[in-house]
């Protein structure tokens, strides 16, 4: 394992940064970590250095993820305290047991595994129903599935509500992106963002936004339910997310169970 630091600016300005991210007053993060304005006040100037347990009572209440969390104590001069294993790690082996159970368990519907930037992890095999026809060099690991679904290589010439999709896609990567505040998912919002099929913002006829995929001759409608490790202690735990796919209609259900 290994965690360096990624910035050099002072933890102060990182914690009002954050906190000015969630749109917190002083007064309001105070007294959600039970601490004075004045001391807060204090920490975010550089006037008082926080210890570890301060920086780590802020970042919890400003919801702050354990990735950026051990960065803030880099900056504080403290060392990380949440690991990060890779997936194939022993360490990790329980985590990715479960993982491909769910997988597995959740055939004949698409179902896959990925990390923070979309990277897919792992899938099971009815997710070739939604990359078929898609480009080879788009398929080539790390397969980023926001990518893939929007390029026009990609799924998108399959994707028969792709305006719609679009903004789905479109706005959950802008909230990831605010919410972390990552350089590089800012750089894929904009980059998906500049591809073709533009943005519809009607709302939807239906309770849930679907993927309308054109399979053959018919089409394909899915819904999506995503699914996190809640007591994650461990960074790449905590970045893990399953994204399990529901027929949206009767037809979908039937299709997919005819495969099996």
């Amino acid at each position: 394992m290994s965690i360096t630091a990624t910035t050099t600016r002072p933890v102060g300005q990182l914690i009002r940064d954050w906190r000015e991210r969630r749109r917190l007053s002083q007064l309001e993060l105070s007294v959600r970590a039970d601490i004075s304005t004045r001391h807060l006040s204090f920490v975010e100037t550089g006037r008082s250095k926080p210890t570890p347990q301060m920086i780590l009572r802020l970042t919890e209440h400003l919801d702050v993820p354990l990735r950026e969390r051990n960065e803030l104590l880099l900056a504080g001069g403290f060392a990380p305290v949440y690991p990060r294993h890779e997936l194939d790690a022993p360490e990790l082996a329980s985590i990715q047991a479960a993982l491909r159970h769910v997988l597995d368990g959740h055939d004949p519907f698409p179902a896959l595994v990925i990390d923070r930037y979309w990277d897919l992890l792992d899938a099971n095999s009815a997710v070739s129903m939604l990359t078929a026809g898609c480009a080879a060099h788009l398929l080539e690991p790390p397969v980023n599935v926001l990518r893939l679904s929007l390029h026009p290589e990609g799924m998108a010439p399959r994707i028969l509500n792709l305006g719609q999709w679009r903004a789905h896609v479109l706005e959950q990567l802008r909230r990831r992106s605010e919410q972390t505040a990552d350089p590089r998912l800012v750089s894929l919002h904009a980059e998906l963002l500049a591809m073709p099929g533009g943005v519809d913002h009607t709302p939807p006829t239906s309770v849930v936004v679907p993927l309308r995929i054109r399979n053959g001759d018919g089409e394909l409608a899915f819904f999506s339910v995503t699914s996190y490790v809640q007591t994650a202690a461990d960074v790449t735990v905590e970045e893990l997310a399953i994204e399990s796919f529901y027929p949206a209609d009767a037809a979908t259900a039937r299709a997919l169970h005819g495969r099996t």
